[in-house]
């Protein structure tokens, strides 16, 4: 089993920035590749970011490339999302998700361990 709590939400004004975390317990976090979700009400999860169990691959779809950083710190069993720019579609809950596979995916049945989800509100 691992476990996954993000931090780091919370309310910002549009343009400003967030930075999640995702620490992770229970098992060996370099062996997981790590990816970020979004859920805005009334919608379905939706994939955000991800990263390969070693750091050198990632993944962005279109809706946040050039805004948003995703990042691991393997010794500190932390995966960070950067959010930059952030406009008022990015209001959602964030979840951090971890699989163990190499490389990032981007797709959510793939992934087998999810956290409690952290709440991003961007005003306008």
């Amino acid at each position: 089993q691992v476990q996954l709590v993000e931090s780091g939400g919370g309310l910002v004004q549009a343009g400003g920035s967030l930075r999640l975390s995702c620490a992770a317990s229970g098992r060996t976090f370099s062996n997981y590749a790590m990816g970020w979700f979004r859920q805005a009400p009334g919608k379905e999860r939706e994939f955000v970011t991800a990263i390969s169990w070693s750091g050198a691959s990632t993944s962005y779809p279109d809706s946040v490339k050039g805004r948003f950083t995703i990042s691991r710190d393997n010794a500190k069993n932390t995966v960070y999302l950067q959010m930059n720019s952030l406009k008022p579609e990015d209001t959602a809950v964030y979840y951090c998700a971890a699989d163990a596979r190499p490389l990032p995916l981007t797709v959510e049945s793939e992934y087998t361990f999810w956290g409690q989800g952290t709440q991003v509100t961007v005003s306008s």
